[in-house]
């Protein structure tokens, strides 16, 4: 499928590795140019000539994304340096698990804030885009622990407001052919991320976590980026305001 995005420009928050990374690298094998930020320098460094060579246009750079200000500002960078932003993809997540207030206000920060603070400085950006070329687009990377839940954890009720924070940006700016999504993974694996990570910490609950899963594995970041892709593309104009599962049915909640 042609998702029409060649020459299209995207921004990506959180783009060096895992979910982040897939989702630039699909953008600019789809002839997307490519802005990504992280904490890393050397990452950003390396995934900004990796995304050159594939004959797009890119840039990069490390961002605080709890920052407002310096994220706004390297977003109005951003889209200067690209000419435009037709996509905007919230990806960066704290990770933080606990139910104590450095949890809360950690997740908050950095998943909450971050993408409030995106979409108001790319905004601009995707508004002209958007009466440009008929479509723009925002896609939220939340998670299936919205809707479950085993403790008090902040991580969940966190994500669960984005997906909220989602549905209303998509009914207020639906008349002005921007649209906002939400991507919701279930376990994603790959080396350096938080299953990794369990995989070699605690291997017997690794193998539990798998089992519980009807597909009997965990996804890979490129399943996870092949749909909030196809979200933020013309491929995708009429939807807005969903928040896509894609979990490997491991969740027991019907979607209707």
């Amino acid at each position: 499928m042609d998702l029409h995005l060649k020459g299209r420009n995207a921004v990506v928050l959180g783009g060096t590795r895992g979910i982040g990374r897939a989702i630039a690298d699909t953008l600019a094998g789809e002839g997307a140019n490519v802005a990504i930020c992280a904490r890393n320098a050397e990452q950003i460094e390396q995934a900004v000539a990796d995304l050159k060579s594939r004959g797009v246009r890119a840039t990069g750079a490390g961002v605080d994304i709890t920052d407002g200000a310096a994220l706004k500002a390297w977003i109005a960078r951003a889209g200067d340096e690209l000419g435009g932003i037709d996509m905007l993809f919230s990806n960066a997540g704290a990770m933080a698990q606990g139910a104590d207030p450095e949890s809360w206000q950690a997740n908050f920060k950095l998943d909450v804030l971050g993408a409030v603070n995106a979409f108001d400085a790319a905004r601009p950006f995707l508004e002209k885009a958007a009466e440009k070329n008929g479509d723009a687009a925002f896609v939220i990377i939340a998670s299936v622990s919205a809707a479950e839940s085993d403790s008090a954890s902040s991580y969940g009720p966190i994500k669960a407001a984005l997906i909220h924070y989602a549905k209303g940006l998509a009914r207020q700016h639906a008349k002005r052919k921007i649209r906002a999504n939400v991507v919701s993974p279930g376990m994603v694996y790959f080396e350096g991320g938080i299953w990794n990570m369990v995989e070699q910490s605690a291997p017997d609950y690794f193998k539990q976590a798998m089992a519980r899963n009807p597909t009997g594995r965990a996804a890979t970041p490129q399943e996870i980026a092949n749909a909030a892709v196809f979200l933020a593309s013309p491929a995708s104009s009429y939807t807005t305001g969903v928040n896509l599962l894609v979990d490997g049915a491991i969740s027991r909640r019907v979607n209707f």
